[in-house]
């Protein structure tokens, strides 16, 4: 019996076989670990490690020790948010403008500043089109401003956010500039090589890549590293900025898939609209509304509300045919309406439907 056609690639995505393949290597035959420094297991392991963190640099023009392996998006953007909190308190500078169409792993760090430290944090409301106005991002900083955190492209609707824009407009600021590229990592590069972002949190499972890895990119300013402090401590790995033994089975899969998405890119993109093409006739029978501007959106997404039909209804409908979801995977499991759609101006009972692949 067929499965349904998987189109859930917004939660995560099955594991390329380039990466498969190195990652079998580095369990089965060079398993040694990366900071044994007295043995050729040890030699090859770093060697491998270094490797991967090439590769993830490239796709995003930074340099080798700019990037810090983590266990994913999540934890990288805890540590771009929380990891500066004793630099506001030290410097003053306790203010932070975000959006609020943020993933849960982003929101809710700032809240805990908010709640727990006293810091303040402005939050952006996307227009209809599901983007925020740059200039209305810009226009909130102020002297005591230590952090500007926007996600690339939103994970429910697809929609790209102006962080190109934003990076402009922040060129002559001294204010941090942290980006969210879960979803947009290895398939948007351009925007992401401009080096006045700071900080890029990416994650491996969303580009083909092993689940449990990812990276945050910390771009130096002045030859000098960013003022963050350390949530885990033990071993000093990761520059102390985030210790524990590397899994280098699971870096070198995560490099390899970096070097792949870089690489397959165009091919990547003709795959997604030809999909993108299939789902529009799957749903032409339907009456639905779109979430958010087309023109503005990543082409392996579609949001929609299904006329008169609420989201669990259409999926459990669809089930036998495709594999969908009504929001992001992190939350979807007490689902309560979307923090997304609501800051966009839908109403709190309007439900919608996200499909999303992969090439």
């Amino acid at each position: 019996m067929s499965r349904p056609l998987y189109l859930d690639a917004a939660a995560t995505n099955p594991i390329d076989p380039e990466v498969e393949e190195v990652m079998l290597h580095y369990m089965r035959e060079e398993f040694g670990n990366a900071g044994s420094r007295t043995h050729d297991y040890g030699a090859k392991a770093k060697q491998a490690v270094q490797k991967a963190r090439d590769q993830i640099a490239d796709v995003v023009a930074a340099k080798r020790d700019e990037v810090v392996f983590t266990s994913g998006a999540t934890e990288s953007n805890n540590i771009a948010i929380l990891g500066l909190r004793k630099h506001g308190e030290a410097t003053g500078k306790k203010h932070i403008i975000s959006t609020a169409i943020e993933h849960k792993a982003v929101l809710e760090p700032l809240e805990h500043l908010r709640d727990e430290y006293g810091f303040e944090v402005d939050f952006i409301r996307p227009d209809k089109s599901g983007a925020v106005d740059p200039n209305e991002v810009v226009s909130k900083v102020r002297g005591d401003t230590l952090l500007v955190s926007v996600m690339h492209v939103n994970n429910e609707t697809g929609i790209i956010q102006p962080i190109d824009e934003i990076s402009a407009s922040l060129r002559e600021s001294g204010v941090y500039f942290h980006v969210d590229a879960a979803q947009s990592f290895g398939k948007l590069i351009e925007p992401l090589q401009n080096p006045r972002i700071d900080m890029i949190s990416l994650s491996g499972h969303k580009i083909c890549g092993p689940k449990g890895i990812g990276a945050l990119v910390t771009r130096r300013r002045r030859f000098r590293r960013l003022p963050l402090q350390p949530l885990v401590f033990g071993g000093g790995q990761e520059w102390g900025l985030r210790s524990g033994t590397l899994p280098v089975f699971l870096v070198t899969g995560l490099g390899q898939a970096g070097f792949g998405a870089k690489r397959d890119r165009l091919k990547r993109l003709k795959a997604y609209q030809a999909t993108s093409e299939k789902v529009r006739e799957l749903i032409s029978g339907y009456k639905v509304t779109p979430v958010g501007d087309d023109a503005k959106r990543l082409p392996c997404f579609m949001n929609l509300i299904f006329d008169g039909i609420d989201s669990e209804a259409v999926i459990l409908m669809l089930k036998e045919s495709v594999a969908i979801s009504n929001g992001s995977a992190c939350t979807s499991s007490s689902y309560s309406g979307s923090h997304v759609l609501e800051a966009m101006g839908f109403g709190d009972d309007v439900s919608s439907v996200r499909a999303s692949w992969t090439h």
